[in-house]
């Protein structure tokens, strides 16, 4: 596709791709300094703030309530998102476009917007600072993610294919386990690994929901980026692109990105 392009294209494209890694071109320097200030370009050089990362107890706890909340969260919204999405692409009934539009309706809110309204909710139902709260919160920005995926991926699949199995004495299980699974697995996998990373990620709902006992680990690192100007920021930061970066290139490497969304 590239290749294909004009030199005036092509000079236009790598601008911005300068323009959009600037940030990270950036950061990665700086988690390498030594100083005890931010400072660019560094004034000297080392590991220093990453291993003063590992040694931070709120960061490491912080990380461990975003992993176990990212896994509770992928989970609950593959059993919600991927029925939901089957039944409004297989079953056409009254108010299926509705619902569609009902359910998906959260990605069309800004962050700050959708943060709000979730805290007025929950400071009636007393979900401020527990973890049901976070999850409940997380689950109303993921789920939309996953039935847009899914519904996607089922409308690929060919409807004849289960009617066949079906014709042929198989059960609805059997059909479901031999034929629909494995050929929606790709987009399933991938309404994992967004789920997982949008949950991981997500700060600003976040910010509205956590409470002094119950932080994860963006809103750990926002908190300590107010108070300190030191470069374990940049360390962080450079770690979770790294995994994010794998996470990507596992399912580019196993999937492919077109087959994972269900093209």
């Amino acid at each position: 596709m590239i290749g294909q392009m004009s030199l005036p294209l092509k000079v236009v494209v790598f601008l911005l791709y300068i323009f959009l890694l600037a940030p990270v071109l950036v950061v990665i320097p700086l988690s390498f300094s030594a100083d005890s200030f931010l400072v660019f370009p560094p004034e000297s050089w080392g590991i220093r703030w990453y291993r003063a990362m590992f040694q931070h107890e709120g960061l490491m706890q912080a990380l461990k309530v975003s992993l176990w909340l990212g896994t509770v969260v992928t989970i609950l919204s593959l059993l919600i998102g991927v029925p939901a999405a089957y039944a409004l692409k297989r079953f056409q009934f009254p108010g299926c476009e509705f619902l569609m539009n009902l359910f998906t309706a959260p990605l069309l809110l800004p962050s700050i917007v959708l943060g709000l309204a979730i805290l007025l909710v929950f400071v009636q139902m007393r979900l401020l600072g527990s973890y049901t709260g976070l999850v409940i919160a997380h689950l109303i920005v993921t789920t939309p993610y996953v039935i847009r995926i899914m519904a996607t991926a089922f409308s690929t699949l060919p409807p004849f294919v289960e009617e066949a199995a079906t014709m042929l004495g198989a059960s609805p299980f059997t059909v479901f386990r031999r034929i629909t699974l494995p050929l929606m697995m790709p987009g399933f996998i991938a309404s994992a690994a967004l789920s997982f990373l949008m949950s991981f990620d997500e700060v600003v709902i976040s910010l509205f929901v956590t409470g002094p006992n119950v932080r994860t680990l963006p809103v750990e690192i926002f908190d300590y980026v107010e108070s300190r100007t030191d470069p374990m920021t940049a360390a962080v930061s450079v770690a979770l692109i790294l995994a994010t970066l794998l996470v990507i290139v596992v399912l580019e490497r196993t999937l492919g990105f077109s087959r994972a969304m269900g093209k």
